[in-house]
């Protein structure tokens, strides 16, 4: 079954946060994901905070840009919550945005170096090994977690261009794609990653931008032009329960194993955004 989700876009100020994961924990929503964008609101912070304050919604940060953050710190901080709330949370990395990472100072030649160098450290500690490492980026010198999780938990990778999507099919548990990603877009990307059939699950997540109400079209087109200028792709939806339920259902058959519905930077109601998509969406979809 398709797993169906939103996004808090970290535009929508962090004293917010709290009003929307009370909302979707009590409406059923199957989770709930946040990003970490430069220089927004911080993944682990504000993950330890919507755990803490829901019961039973999942938790996703999509993604922790890895050259920001030294894999044993990421290894101490998703152990930390893992125990805490065990299964709760969904752990996703990716390059970040390189000019954001130009602007910090840790941006690096080889992101692709850096991200299987990553994958390899971090699920090692995260199932309890200890490690010693020189690669080009990574470097740990007998390192273990005194606090590892009683399990193992899945890390997933974003990935957009063809080199990235192999290495992630290899060496992460999962996949992140962004909003910029057709039904089609889906299935090259699983050829990419995944090109021989496998038993292993192997999640597959989408955002879906979404917008309803009725300026929703409106809306979608002037994100899509500030995103993208005149060269827009065909991607996102907007309308009623129905027509997005169709939009879902599409990128579902297309190998998507989570649809997370991520609002435009202008929608109006955040809480009601979450609400449309656990009571209006999600019954609608296959």
């Amino acid at each position: 079954m398709t797993i169906l989700g939103a996004v808090f876009r970290p535009e929508t100020p962090p004293e917010r946060l709290r009003e929307v994961v009370r909302v979707a924990d009590d409406s059923g929503l199957e989770e709930l994901w946040l990003w970490e964008d430069c220089f927004l609101e911080g993944g682990v912070s504000a993950a330890a905070l919507a755990l803490a304050w829901s019961e039973r919604v999942r938790i996703g940060v999509g993604v922790f840009p890895v050259p920001l953050r030294n894999v044993a710190l990421t290894a101490m901080e998703v152990a930390t919550l893992e125990r805490l709330f065990p299964g709760r949370g969904i752990w996703g990395v990716g390059h970040g945005v390189q000019d954001w990472m130009g602007q910090v100072g840790a941006r690096v030649a080889s992101p692709i170096t850096l991200l299987r160098e990553y994958l390899d450290a971090l699920r090692g500690l995260l199932a309890g090994e200890r490690l010693t490492v020189k690669g080009r980026y990574i470097q740990l010198d007998d390192v273990a977690l005194d606090w590892p999780p009683a399990a193992a938990p899945a890390i997933l990778a974003a990935a957009t261009g063809p080199k990235t999507l192999r290495l992630v099919g290899e060496s992460a548990d999962g996949l992140v794609l962004t909003a910029s990603t057709t039904s089609d877009g889906v299935r090259t990307a699983l050829d990419l990653a995944r090109p021989e059939p496998s038993a292993d699950p192997f999640p597959v997540v989408v955002y879906l931008l979404t917008a309803t109400g009725p300026d929703a079209a409106d809306r979608l087109a002037a994100e899509l032009r500030a995103e993208h200028g005149d060269a827009a792709p065909d991607v996102g939806v907007a309308g009623d329960a129905r027509t997005i339920a169709a939009a879902v259902t599409r990128y579902a058959e297309a190998g998507a194993t989570h649809v997370i519905l991520q609002p435009t930077t202008t929608e109006p109601d955040p809480v009601g955004f979450v609400r449309f998509v656990a009571e209006q969406a999600r019954p609608l979809v296959r």
